[in-house]
């Protein structure tokens, strides 16, 4: 390993009872709750169904959330290996299935060549996915009239890479300081006009309606990560109908939750949300994640003024406008793995485009969950999922069930850890002893992979991934690094 990914804070496996994670915590300051043991089945809150306004219910308080494809077709159908995905999240147990992957609302909205599309020439490819689904979920479970099944649907906005693994074709709302130059963009790079706004707002209305006669259950309205929706919350500076003020700001939100529900009435709609951002970092001098330099911040949506604190006010309000336009389930996020990722995503070891963590991962894992904590308490009717606990490993079901039984979310959500360990969440919720092989120890390959056009997957645990030539590739990638 070299020695730039040699870990400057102890792994989480070292920290191998609760006295060893409460000395850790205690040491470094950081006020994570947890419990010491775990309930049993019949008590533990893991199993506690959420019942929703639509009359629905979800059977129970585990979350897989959504996660970018880059393994379809170049035409946005999904592959064996996009098949081979969703079943692990038909098996894991988790009875809530937020969004399943990102799924572009045209082509010139993808995130990578090999991201899914929603249109009528892929619509019979979803109807296949979702059946598959339901079949295996109810093969291993033997129900599935508990399991909500959402699709997020997405447009990239300044990442969109539709046809090149390498070349941004980006799509942006306003000229940023410093995401222009990050991306190679001139600081005069065109905008999207708000008459192109109208006709990408009008695609997210006409997938929707193809997500509902294909089966979901619901919709995820992408306002996370720095995609499109998310720009939109922070577009501050932009001019005309969809900048400026936060109505304006709001106004691409609105006009798409409006039409969803004109042409697809009875659809439920979520929100996959990027609660708070910050500046963006860059690689410091010794690796190490550094803010870039700004006295004032006027970009971060949910941040204060200099970029570098939290400001709910505006997440708040946008809470509040949703439950207005009827929306239940919003799933809490925050930053972009584009320019921070260690907000989203602690880890100790870095993906090859970021930085080693600017501060012990646990703290990361903290932000989440403390923002996801002041958003439900402000919004009891809400339906908050929390998101950020792959960094826990050993200890997220420790974790997660001092959240759940203290009421600080409604659902925990599971990202990369099902990648290599797809029923975790079917052990936790029966109890059982977790198998520790096959747990994630973000190492960052499932976005190494993909960002050097490689297929994404669990390269060190996943034996479908770990035996290909990719992984071959990927190794050589890390040693060039």
């Amino acid at each position: 390993m070299s020695e730039k990914y040699k870990p400057q804070f102890p792994r989480m496996a070292q920290l191998k009872t609760a006295a060893d994670l409460r000395t850790h915590l205690d040491k470094n300051d950081i006020d994570l709750p947890f419990d010491d043991n775990l309930l049993p089945p019949a008590e533990n809150p893991f199993n506690q169904p959420i019942p929703l306004k639509s009359g629905k219910t979800i059977g129970n308080s585990l979350c897989i959330l959504p996660m970018e494809g880059w393994d379809g077709t170049t035409d946005g159908r999904p592959s064996e290996f996009t098949k081979s995905r969703w079943n692990k999240f038909a098996i894991s147990g988790a009875k809530l299935l937020f969004g399943c992957e990102a799924v572009a609302v045209c082509h010139s909205g993808k995130a990578n060549p090999n991201q899914l599309v929603l249109n009528t020439e892929t619509f019979p490819d979803f109807i296949e996915l979702r059946q598959a689904l339901l079949h295996n979920h109810e093969q291993a479970f033997g129900q599935t009239d508990d399991l909500l099944i959402g699709l997020q649907l997405t447009h990239s906005g300044r990442f969109c890479k539709p046809n090149s693994h390498k070349n941004f074709e980006s799509k942006i709302l306003y000229n940023h300081p410093f995401l222009n130059s990050k991306f190679g963009m001139p600081a005069d790079y065109p905008l999207l006009t708000d008459t192109d706004i109208d006709h990408i707002i009008q695609q997210y209305i006409d997938a929707a309606v193809l997500a509902q006669k294909a089966g979901f259950d619901f919709v995820d309205v992408k306002h996370c990560h720095g995609y499109l929706g998310h720009e939109f919350l922070s577009a501050v500076s932009r001019e005309g109908r969809y900048g400026g003020s936060f109505e304006n700001r709001t106004r691409y939100l609105r006009n798409i939750v409006t039409g969803i529900h004109q042409a697809a009435p009875g659809l439920e709609i979520g929100i996959r949300l990027s609660a708070f951002d910050m500046l963006p970092f860059k690689k410091g001098d010794t690796g190490t994640g550094v803010p870039e330099n700004a006295a004032q911040y006027p970009f971060a949506f949910g941040g204060d003024s200099n970029g570098l604190g939290l400001d709910l006010t505006e997440t708040k309000a946008l809470l509040s406008l949703a439950e207005s336009l009827g929306i239940q389930l919003v799933c809490i996020t925050g930053g972009s793995p584009y320019y921070n990722p260690h907000l989203m995503r602690p880890a100790l070891f870095p993906p090859s485009d970021g930085y080693l963590p600017p501060e012990d991962p646990l703290l990361g894992v903290k932000r989440q969950i403390d923002v996801t904590n002041e958003l439900k308490q402000a919004f009891p009717e809400l339906v908050i999922i929390g998101s950020g606990y792959s960094y826990l490993q050993e200890w997220l079901p420790n974790v997660a069930q001092y959240v759940l039984r203290n009421g600080m979310a409604d659902s925990v959500g599971f990202g990369r850890m099902v990648l290599s360990y797809p029923t975790m969440p079917a052990d936790m919720l029966s109890g059982r002893a977790l198998v520790r092989n096959q747990i994630c120890r973000t190492f960052s390959d499932c976005t190494t992979a993909p960002r050097n056009g490689l297929i994404s997957g669990c390269y060190p645990l996943d034996p479908l991934y770990k035996k290909r030539p990719e992984a071959e590739a990927l190794k050589a990638l890390k040693t060039s690094l």
